[in-house]
């Protein structure tokens, strides 16, 4: 049998290209990533009407004045920074404002005027203590002051006279006012009582600080 050139080029050629198909490409088929490559496959996202994607807040976005990055910040007031002497210079007045703030001034004019300004805010802060301490004390200033046999100078149930133009009344009307405010905390925390360090009553309290001529307990 013979075959002429052209037949058997034809073969050949038709022989060649089956050998070369290419596989049938299904939907389940997957990338494939060259081994050591380094390189993840990332999926393609697609954004729809019904599937909408959150953009994340952009790192290079400006900062608020305030530095923050616009988020919601705590917006509680902080305690006044400066110190105890230069809010006194501020607070001073004749006038409390209030009777509780009389009251409160009252206390700590005759049990601290002659102390150092720590130690009349001490004072203070123990009938304010004291005005806190849900129903172990009388619940206000005026109630403090008056409970029977608390303190010295009250006598029955009206406040002393002050000398209200003097320098030690109107100091004793600013503490009153930072105490009240909660504008400056003092070392004696929650002390509840005190007592001059002349004497020695026994207390089995809780020793908390010693402030000016008094000691301070819980």
């Amino acid at each position: 049998m013979t075959f002429s050139i052209r037949s058997v080029i034809t073969v050949l050629a038709a022989l060649s290209a089956s050998s070369v198909a290419p596989a049938q490409v299904t939907q389940d088929a997957e990338p494939l990533i060259a081994a050591g490559s380094g390189v993840m496959p990332v999926p393609a996202v697609v954004q729809t009407l019904d599937n909408e994607i959150l953009a994340s807040p952009d790192p290079l976005a400006p900062l608020a004045k305030d530095g923050s990055d616009g988020t919601d910040q705590d917006t509680d007031t902080a305690k006044p920074s400066m110190d105890l002497a230069s809010l006194v210079v501020q607070h001073r007045d004749d006038d409390p404002g209030s009777r509780e703030r009389e009251c409160l001034a009252v206390g700590i004019y005759f049990e601290s005027k002659s102390e150092p300004l720590a130690g009349q805010l001490a004072v203070g802060e123990v009938i304010a203590n004291r005005a806190n301490s849900n129903g172990r004390f009388p619940s206000t200033y005026c109630g403090v002051l008056f409970q029977r046999s608390q303190f010295s100078f009250i006598r029955g149930r009206s406040l002393p006279s002050v000398p209200r133009a003097s320098k030690q009344w109107q100091t004793a009307v600013a503490i009153a006012k930072i105490v009240d405010q909660d504008l400056k905390d003092s070392v004696v925390g929650n002390a509840l009582f005190f007592h001059a360090k002349r004497v020695s009553p026994g207390w089995r309290l809780k020793r908390v600080a010693s402030v000016g001529n008094h000691i301070f307990y819980r």
